[in-house]
């Protein structure tokens, strides 16, 4: 094995070693990061590296646009929007087998509009939705599991904290990769609610049917859920149609929800200082983890690994399919026991270099980064809610303790089968992807 392959190698053991161990994924990437950094160089070299790279690193204006998106999720959340959503939704379609849970997922697909964090969109309806769930007898796994996989809807609908940053760590416009997420987002809710529909045919006995909601019951539900789509179209429509930029978009979405909220009388003092501690809480955890990739990549550079890998497999003449097949199984891999943000920062200096040292037939480097970006954000999604991890499944299982965790993670199974089949269309179909990106860019 070459030298530089093995400096890497060891970086990584030493990285997942620490993670295993407890260690926080920030600190174990600075701390790993900076060690290899000493290795390979010297401590004076360090310390003047890391006298200027934080600095440059958060100075960023483009990170704004995190804490925007978190704070935007954050108020709607504390001011019922989202309870207001789901109200809507199951007025609709409640009434017909499996509607709330389909309800549940449509109602997700709207917050994640507005939200851009999965994490945040799963506790906001766990809270919301599964009382009533379990209230109408609904199976205890397909509740729960129903509520996980809504929730990574607010990743896969843009906004998306998590394309924020694959955008600033690859260098790519955030703009239109929020155009090439919204029809596999969409897919994604279509796909769900597919599940559900199928599953209820074969599986009656998991879902009784449910009251129809009356005439003047559908239209206060219409009329309290006026407001949030409209954030979202002003949100979304603004990114889309060029007016604002995304930082822009964000910074308009979090004062319509907060005017909406106090218009509503939703959003009090208590509420507004608990989402604002809230995101601070959520963005420092995100820019610590930053920090750490940027130190963990910086080592990463230094010993050349991911620029030899990549001009290895191009000269072992790999099919670029196969290729970004395997790549696509590491990351569903690594997503299954590890967090989805440190994931994605660890692994693109080694694998973006390759995917785009590839000729996929896109017409250039840039389709093929906005590309891989989704079905990036697609693996991660999967990753969010399959055994053993499943960040979204803990979350809902800290909200559900009667729930056993395994009932849970049977019950997210046939959505994971769904999505398994849509990150096969996003593969063979790149113009999923890049069909509103050609349009409107």
């Amino acid at each position: 094995m070459a030298p530089e392959f093995l400096q890497a190698a060891l970086g990584f053991a030493a990285l997942l070693a620490l993670i295993a161990l407890r260690c926080p994924v920030g600190l174990a990437m600075l701390l790993v990061g900076a060690g290899g950094y000493v290795w390979i160089v010297d401590a004076a070299v360090l310390l003047n590296y890391l006298k200027t790279t934080p600095w440059h690193l958060f100075a960023n204006y483009t990170l704004s646009v995190i804490p925007l998106f978190i704070l935007m999720g954050a108020l709607a959340e504390r001011g019922g929007l989202a309870r207001d959503l789901f109200a809507a939704a199951n007025a609709l379609v409640g009434h017909h087998r499996g509607g709330m849970a389909m309800s549940v997922i449509g109602a997700c697909a709207a917050f994640g509009a507005v939200c851009g964090s999965s994490v945040a969109t799963t506790a906001t309806f766990g809270r919301a939705a599964l009382p009533e769930l379990r209230r109408y007898g609904y199976d205890p796994g397909l509740a729960t599991g129903t509520i996980a996989v809504g929730g990574t809807l607010g990743i896969l609908i843009p906004p998306s904290v998590i394309l924020v940053v694959y955008a600033i760590s690859t260098e790519q416009n955030i703009a239109k990769l929020f155009m090439a997420a919204l029809i596999p987002g969409v897919l994604a809710a279509l796909f769900y609610i597919l599940a559900i529909f199928l599953l209820v045919r074969a599986r009656p006995a998991l879902v009784p049917p449910a009251a129809r909601s009356t005439g003047p019951e559908k239209r206060q539900a219409m009329r309290n859920v006026i407001p949030v789509l409209l954030i979202a179209l002003v949100v979304v429509g603004g990114i889309y149609g060029g007016v604002f930029t995304p930082t822009e978009s964000a910074a308009i979405g979090c004062i319509a929800t907060l005017a909406v909220g106090l218009a509503r009388r939703t959003l009090g003092r208590r509420e507004v200082v608990s989402a604002l501690l809230a995101t601070a809480e959520t963005t420092a955890m995100i820019f610590v983890i930053l920090l750490g990739a940027e130190v963990f990549n910086a080592f990463l550079a230094l010993t050349s690994a991911p620029e030899l890998l990549a001009m290895w497999i191009g000269e072992q003449g790999f099919p670029p399919y196969g290729v970004l097949g395997l790549l696509l199984l590491a990351y569903i891999l690594l997503g299954a026991v590890m967090d989805e943000l440190a994931m994605i920062l660890l692994t693109l200096p080694i694998f973006f270099p390759v995917v785009t040292a590839l000729d996929f037939g896109l017409g250039g480097a840039e389709p093929t980064a906005i590309w891989f970006g989704i079905l990036v954000l697609i693996v991660v999604g999967i990753g969010l809610t399959a055994p053993p991890i499943g960040l979204n499944v803990f979350v809902v299982s800290s909200l559900a303790r009667d729930v056993p965790i395994a009932r849970t993670y049977r019950g997210v199974l046939p959505f994971l089968a769904m999505d398994l089949l849509r990150l096969g269309l996003c593969v063979l179909f790149p113009g999923l992807s890049l069909w509103l990106v050609r349009l409107l860019g």
